[in-house]
């Protein structure tokens, strides 16, 4: 994997990219990310608006939706590969429907819990 091309880590957690388009379940992932020390950039619930956070933003790590408002993350999931910046995906439906390029990648099954979420950070990051 590339060396990030721009990193937002200053030493006191992560700087997540939080793309999710149900308020309730992006609230929980911003306890659970704060309770972990790290700091949320969005929530973000539109693709177009994703894709250039992605593409501008020093972030650390992203949590993508598979679904977002009826639109799939995979463009910004394409964007983060480019620069270098992990990614887990999010979905109700299992690695099963994410296409066969996406399947190996870490994915948070909802729904999920904060040890899961905390474990899948790890694992992305080494």
């Amino acid at each position: 994997m590339p060396a990030r091309e721009q990193s937002g880590h200053r030493g006191d957690g992560l700087r997540v990219l939080l793309v999710e388009d149900e308020n309730l379940v992006a609230l929980l992932l911003e306890d659970m990310l704060a309770e972990l020390g790290h700091s949320v950039v969005g929530p973000v619930a539109r693709l177009k608006k994703a894709v250039e956070m992605a593409q501008s933003e020093a972030i650390d790590l992203a949590i993508l939706d598979v679904n977002i408002n009826g639109e799939e993350a995979y463009p910004i999931a394409e964007v983060l590969e480019a620069r270098g910046i992990p990614f887990i995906f999010s979905t109700g439906y299992g690695k099963s429907s994410l296409p066969a390029r996406y399947r190996d990648r870490p994915t948070l099954a909802k729904p999920f819990q904060q040890r899961t979420l905390q474990e899948l950070i790890a694992e992305v990051l080494h």
